[in-house]
């Protein structure tokens, strides 16, 4: 499924604290949780104080930046992370471009926080924002696949234009992880995560992280996190680091069996679905040339709200909650948000059940619509 490239990140991740061990050294990452180190005359700017840094979440960044490919800097939450690029970047007088049909907290931040210290928030459906004007734009931050309609972007292009218009590009990878979707590589100037999603993928934290590779970018998200205080504990760092060794793994589970219960919902003609691995889906050719594999969220209409109900009740196996990415699939009735899809849309993730019994289950739920 995975590149060769991304595949030996994986090995350097799986091993990202075992080759450095020293004989008689513990294997697995040291849950070490401190807000005080002992400081001699010239203290090491990461020894001084919890909020700059402590030993177990530097080691979660070391993973982090094997996902990505880059230097990676861990937050509280994804919201945190979002909300240090846009602080790190954004000054009075700027206008920052978002997605009118992307992730609506985005847009809250931008439009009840920085609006009324200046900054002007921008927006345009996913699907415009390729020729979307630029004029005055300092940030543009997008998601792709977008979150829930599941629309892409071409980042090589995005990336283009804003880099002739003087914006930065930063792009909210959540759907993806740095596993199945690089945006460094394709021009971005930060790429971001929820990592309460699939990076954490068991429904038992919250964190986030942002990646870039411009030295200076870099050290104000860290001065912003330090300053904000948006550095996550070391116990929810540790979590997340035993979880990315199994990211691979889960990623490959659930891309395999989403791409099979597209294909199953897909032959149903009471539902309309867009996952980016079926060949009907708009940006089909974009998503094979840009990502490597659809991914694990599959976007159904029913005909109506009771519908979709009686589908989640059908299968049995199928958890009604918010969020996505996790070891159980899930599903999330997105129009009881206020998202602008019908009542019938379901935002649905694939979890690792075994394939079989899970189209089994699948086949069941459609069978009580």
């Amino acid at each position: 499924m995975l590149p060769d490239a991304i595949l030996s990140d994986v090995l350097s991740l799986l091993h990202a604290r075992t080759a450095g061990l020293a004989d008689g050294d513990p294997v697995a990452e040291p849950l070490l949780s401190t807000s005080t180190f002992r400081l001699g005359d010239q203290p090491a700017p990461d020894a001084i104080y919890g909020r700059y840094a402590t030993p177990t979440v530097q080691g979660c960044e070391a993973r982090l930046e094997r996902v990505e490919g880059a230097p990676s800097l861990l937050f509280a939450s994804g919201m945190a992370a979002i909300a240090a690029v846009m602080l790190s970047v954004l000054k009075a007088g700027d206008r920052v471009l978002l997605p009118a049909d992307g992730y609506f907290h985005t847009r809250v931040l931008a439009g009840d926080v920085l609006a009324p210290l200046g900054i002007e928030m921008v927006t345009a459906p996913t699907r415009e924002l390729a020729e979307a004007p630029l004029d005055g734009v300092a940030l543009v931050l997008v998601e792709t696949p977008s979150n829930p309609a599941l629309d892409l972007i071409d980042l090589a292009a995005l990336s283009a234009r804003c880099k002739a218009a003087g914006a930065l590009l930063a792009v909210d990878n959540t759907f993806c992880t740095g596993l199945l979707q690089r945006p460094l590589a394709m021009g971005a100037d930060i790429t971001l995560a929820s990592d309460t999603k699939a990076a954490g993928g068991h429904s038992d934290l919250i964190l986030g992280h942002v990646a870039t590779r411009d030295a200076g970018l870099m050290e104000k998200l860290a001065a912003t996190r330090k300053f904000a205080g948006a550095i996550p504990g070391p116990f929810e760092a540790w979590m997340l680091s035993r979880s990315l060794e199994t990211l691979e793994l889960r990623l490959d589970r659930m891309c395999r069996s989403a791409q099979a219960v597209a294909a199953l919902l897909a032959a149903d003609d009471r539902l309309v679905i867009r996952y980016p691995g079926l060949p009907d889906h708009p940006d089909h050719a974009l998503a094979q040339a840009q990502m490597h594999a659809p991914g694990f969220v599959i976007g159904a209409t029913f005909p109506d709200r009771a519908a979709a109900e009686r589908f989640i009740d059908g299968a049995g196996c199928i958890l009604p909650a918010t969020s996505f990415g996790s070891t159980h699939t899930s599903a999330d009735r997105r129009a009881r948000w206020g998202d602008a899809v019908p009542e019938g849309f379901l935002r649905l993730s694939i979890g690792i059940e075994p394939e079989g019994p899970l189209l089994d289950a699948m086949a069941a739920g459609l069978a009580a619509v």
